[in-house]
């Protein structure tokens, strides 16, 4: 087992982009399907103690997952994603929107566009994501959010689902 796993977290604000190259101890197949299956994602997609809730998801172009992430006092924090662009086991694109449970979108916070890319280096992947946001001030905000923390957090948790399926 690899230890040391990759993990870089950058900024660029004149592009409003948001980088994370993010190394996986799992075979390509498993690394997909944890960030393509509903059932899986709501293992890890959300930081500790929150966990997600999936309510309905079209994993294909023009498809939509919406999830809540769920705190631990039960209070509900609605996202959708729309899908744009997949290519099985190599990249998919996306635009992920704050909603309320209606999948009304949050007017105060905008969307992120992200572009998921997947490596197979053999005993690892590497899942490379660039997140886009509309404007600087749109993108300062997540991270005063807690963006990294957040999703640092929760790449923990797939590493967790990984080291069980050893």
């Amino acid at each position: 087992m690899k230890s040391n796993l990759l993990m870089n977290f950058t900024v660029d604000k004149e592009n409003k982009t948001v980088n994370v190259k993010r190394e996986f101890n799992a075979s390509l197949d498993h690394v997909w399907s944890a960030w393509t299956e509903g059932a899986i994602l709501d293992q890890w997609w959300a930081p500790a103690p929150f966990k997600s809730k999936t309510k309905s998801m079209s994993f294909k172009e023009g498809g939509r997952r919406l999830y809540a992430m769920v705190g631990p006092d039960n209070q509900e924090r609605w996202s959708f994603f729309d899908y744009t662009s997949i290519s099985p086991k190599t990249n998919f694109k996306y635009s992920a929107t704050f909603c309320d449970a209606a999948e009304n979108p949050d007017p105060n916070i905008g969307s992120s566009y992200w572009n998921v890319t997947f490596s197979d280096k053999g005993d690892s992947v590497i899942v490379d994501i660039a997140i886009r946001r509309d404007s600087l001030s749109d993108l300062e905000k997540i991270i005063e959010m807690g963006f990294k923390e957040g999703f640092t957090s929760a790449l923990e948790g797939l590493d967790k689902i990984f080291e069980k399926q050893e």
